[in-house]
């Protein structure tokens, strides 16, 4: 029979093991690859509701929001930095609530951004696109939240096929992505924007379905999102699951695992 002696000793070793456990995930997390779930639709059809990424902390440097719960306090403005690229997919921290958002990165510092009839256009110029088809999901309630998508073909019954017309947007720089249509919007004629030094302007790929840089910063409306608020980039889906919960295993969406985004 182990002594008091023994048996407290166990304890205490199995408490350092939690503690350094925690210490070096707390490490990874901030330094290099912060796992993070896709909540909404607002970046259909690049990623969908369920996808799992790990986000890299890496390629920007590092600020406050680069700690788990915003706790440095002690990174003055940003560390290491690395100026973003105009088409990459960044989680980042609201300028006012303070959640993570994850958006495609549109307006660089300097630019002017307006919509047009639901065309992007950047510094006087109309962003070019072609035609890339129909997005087709089922009318379903769709992650943990149970929410249904929109469709441009609605009303949809329950099951029904979803509609929406894609269309590939190629950025200056010569990023190519889909972006989604639903219907005619408040969003798609916007006035023109200026992006200020130091921020970002930011859209979803599902432009009918985004809240963004379009709408004015608010608790709700993201507005332009200083530098220091960028938590890193998205380069690749991990894992997908278009089901409610992570062990429906016949929800999984094996096409998506491990796929490189773009």
């Amino acid at each position: 029979m182990a002594s008091k002696a023994e048996a407290e000793g166990g304890i205490v070793e199995t408490v350092k093991t939690i503690v350094y456990a925690l210490l070096i995930a707390g490490v990874f997390r901030t330094l290099f690859f912060q796992p993070f779930w896709i909540p909404s639709g607002s970046m259909k059809d690049t990623l969908l509701i369920g996808d799992f990424l790990f986000v890299n902390k890496m390629a920007y440097g590092y600020s406050q929001y680069s700690c788990p719960f915003s706790a440095c306090p002690f990174i003055p403005g940003r560390i290491f930095a690395s100026q973003p690229e105009r088409g990459d997919i960044v989680v980042f921290k609201h300028p006012v609530n303070g959640s993570d958002f994850i958006k495609r990165l549109i307006g660089l510092p300097g630019d002017t951004v307006q919509m047009k009839d639901g065309a992007l256009w950047l510094n006087g110029e109309k962003v070019p696109t072609e035609a890339g088809g129909i997005f087709v999901e089922p009318y379903e309630k769709q992650g943990p939240a149970g929410s249904f998508p929109r469709c441009e073909n609605g009303p949809v019954g329950i099951g029904g096929d979803c509609e929406k017309t894609r269309t590939i947007e190629t950025l200056p720089g010569g990023v190519s992505h889909a972006i989604l249509n639903i219907g005619n919007g408040p969003l798609d004629n916007t006035d023109v924007f200026t992006v200020p030094e130091g921020h970002f302007f930011f859209m979803g790929d599902n432009r009918d379905n985004s809240v963004d840089s379009r709408v004015p910063q608010s608790a709700r409306g993201v507005g332009m999102v200083p530098f220091e608020n960028l938590i890193g980039r998205a380069d690749r889906v991990m894992f997908s699951s278009a089901g409610r919960s992570i062990f429906f295993v016949w929800t999984w969406r094996g096409d998506r695992f491990f796929k490189g985004l773009n």
